[in-house]
């Protein structure tokens, strides 16, 4: 081992007893009377603040017809000139939708942090739902989707993919809608999601960076206590049934090579299987020294890269996924059949020693580095509010730390199994019309 890299394994190790303490040790949580979550935590290593505000709305929260409504109000809601607003002041913004959730955040120096704070109140008390610009609108999003999905081809056999993976549960959709759905969304579609999610009770906020707790919470208080509660969103649980036989899927489009992707449904990070599969996807295929890595790209040349993914950070179980990116000249099925025996083998072997110990190396070097960003810090505690609660930060080191092999094991058994997964094969083909 070089030096480096044990130098790297050495400081890891060190911070580790402390940080699994300490992880949240400073975070303060304070709930106003109209419903509004505040998290804080003060970090002097910059003149920097992070401003997030986390709506509890997402696509999950959409019917079938009505896709892409959370993604589309995100472009649309808002106090007129925001991003030129902040841009004045120095800041930096930006805002996303995922599945759970709707995100608006601004970076912004220590003296200008108020700016933001006020537009966001302004965005959660007013409707700014300008109807004059909203066809212009859909028409940007509409491209948005055509670029993003329907002209990229590994997108587009995720998309298709998901949607045969889910049966029931509203993970099928795309968060950024479907395009028959987004050309059908009305601005009472809008109005009405708006008035329904956009409310104290049903948000929260994370302030991160160089500030004074009582002071920013003074701030906050001001801009947003003064906002009425609504009435709490229906909460449905929907509960996608048990897959009980491969499921297929293959897209033929323009595109230059063939992909492979498969999809395992598992839990969410509140399940303590999360931990053992978090390295499990690092052991398959983190790194040029991975399983996966090793065998289809380095040794066989039966593909480009090679990736696997678990999705934990969600409100609903997910799925844990392994692509690749198949070689030119070379076959799908035979990459397929290739990753099936690595997958029979960590179904039915320990992983050894040292392979365990790199994967939570690996796992505890990201998440403490992460710590050096607040940004990265706000939004990892955001995740963690957004799927489950902030607190669970506080075991994910140790818990990491208590996988053994027999866990890996276990879990591969359990989770990695054909009759739970979906296979998704990108097809490749040739415009005729461009030649």
């Amino acid at each position: 081992m070089c030096v480096a890299a044990l130098f790297l394994i050495l400081v890891i190790q060190s911070l580790f007893a402390s940080l699994t303490q300490a992880q949240t040790d400073h975070i303060q949580e304070v709930v106003l009377g109209n419903g509004l979550k505040i998290l804080l935590l003060e970090n002097h290593k910059g003149p920097a603040v992070t401003f997030q505000v986390w709506y509890r709305v997402g696509s999950r929260n959409e019917q079938d017809g009505k896709s892409g409504l959370s993604h589309f109000l995100e472009h649309m809601i808002g106090p007129k000139d925001y991003s030129r607003i902040i841009e004045k002041n120095g800041g930096d913004s930006n805002a996303f939708t995922t599945e759970d959730h709707t995100v608006y955040f601004a970076t912004m120096s220590r003296g200008k942090i108020s700016v933001a704070i006020e537009l966001e109140a302004d965005r959660m008390a007013n409707n700014f739902l300008d109807g004059a610009n909203f066809e212009s609108e859909k028409n940007v999003i509409m491209e948005e989707r055509r670029l993003g999905t329907e002209d990229n081809p590994i997108s587009a056999l995720a998309e298709a993919a998901s949607a045969v993976a889910y049966l029931i549960h509203p993970y099928r959709r795309p968060v950024i809608g479907w395009m028959g759905d987004i050309r059908n969304l009305s601005h009472e579609d809008l109005q009405r999601h708006y008035q329904t999610y956009y409310l104290p009770n049903n948000a929260f906020i994370v302030v991160v960076g160089d500030f004074s707790t009582q002071e920013m919470l003074a701030k906050i208080g001001s801009a947003f206590g003064k906002i009425p509660r609504g009435s709490d969103p229906l909460r449905a649980k929907i509960e996608e049934p048990p897959q009980r036989g491969e499921r297929r899927v293959a897209l033929k489009k323009e595109a230059e090579l063939p992909f492979l992707s498969l999809y395992y449904h598992v839990p969410n990070l509140k399940d303590p299987d999360s931990f053992a599969l978090d390295l499990l996807s690092v052991i398959l295929a983190g790194g040029r020294t991975s399983r996966l890595y090793q065998a289809l790209v380095y040794d066989r040349r039966l593909a480009r890269s090679v990736d696997a993914d678990y999705g934990g950070l969600s409100i609903d179980p997910t799925t844990f996924s392994i692509t690749a990116q198949v070689m030119p000249e070379k076959d799908p099925a035979e990459v397929e059949r290739a990753m099936d025996v690595l997958l029979d083998r960590v179904r039915s072997e320990l992983v050894s020693d040292r392979e365990l110990e790199k994967a939570k190396n690996q796992v505890e070097a990201g998440f403490v580095f992460g710590r050096d960003s607040i940004f990265g810090q706000a939004m990892r505690i955001g995740q963690y509010e957004s799927s489950a609660q902030w607190q669970l930060l506080d075991s994910y080191l140790a818990g990491i730390r208590n996988v053994s092999r027999d866990d890996i094991l276990r879990v591969a058994k359990k989770y990695l199994d054909p009759d739970r997964r979906t296979v998704g094969i990108l097809i490749p083909t040739k415009d005729e019309s461009r030649r």
